[in-house]
């Protein structure tokens, strides 16, 4: 059987998941002190021990994606093993279809994901940056790599981003699914009104 171009796979995807660090955001995690949690004595010192938010930073081309995404009929959503109320923030702002945090099998929780939508693996997609991500990659479609990713995830990728992850990397995946699936013209219009 002749092997599928990345195009081939492109036009077959119905489903967008991908990693939140490295791939929707840089991959710099900021831990900001939210005040005292807990105050101590030791040794006559007193020790004062923060909790912590933390933050993130996306980028507008990326969010702008998940609603050129869903115009084109593909629905999204994002599996990362770390858990954040960024995260979920951002997630609810951009209205994904899934949300799975704190996951650190990838590739079982792809394949719940793939059966709740009712669709096949080759139906799905997922954008990933380092190890942890090739066993969700390895299972769709459609494998994506950020430009920045590890050299074993781009060796593995179906497809490699033009752009890196936090900066415009999700764009570019979307956009490739969308112009591979020729929907990319009448999706434009619709998202600008024209």
């Amino acid at each position: 059987m002749p092997k599928l171009s990345p195009q081939a796979r492109a036009r077959k995807i119905k489903l967008l998941l991908f990693d939140v660090d490295g791939v929707l955001t840089d991959g710099k995690l900021f831990f900001l002190p939210a005040g005292p949690l807990e105050t101590a004595t030791q040794s006559g010192h007193r020790l004062t021990s923060p909790s912590q938010i933390e933050s993130k930073g996306f980028h507008a081309h990326d969010g702008a994606s998940i609603s050129l995404a869903r115009i084109g009929g593909i629905k999204t959503g994002l599996i990362t093993k770390r858990v954040s109320e960024t995260v979920a923030l951002r997630a609810r702002d951009l209205k994904l279809d899934y949300v799975y945090q704190g996951v650190q099998d990838k590739r079982s929780c792809f394949n719940d994901i793939v059966k709740k939508a009712g669709l096949k693996p080759e139906e799905a997609a997922f954008v990933g940056d380092d190890v942890v991500d090739l066993p969700a990659m390895r299972a769709s479609g459609l494998a994506i790599a950020v430009k920045n990713a590890r050299a074993e995830v781009r060796k593995e990728a179906h497809y490699i981003t033009p752009h890196a992850g936090g900066e415009g990397g999700l764009r570019d995946a979307v956009d490739f699914i969308l112009k591979a699936q020729n929907k990319w013209k009448r999706v434009l219009q619709d998202y600008i009104g024209e």
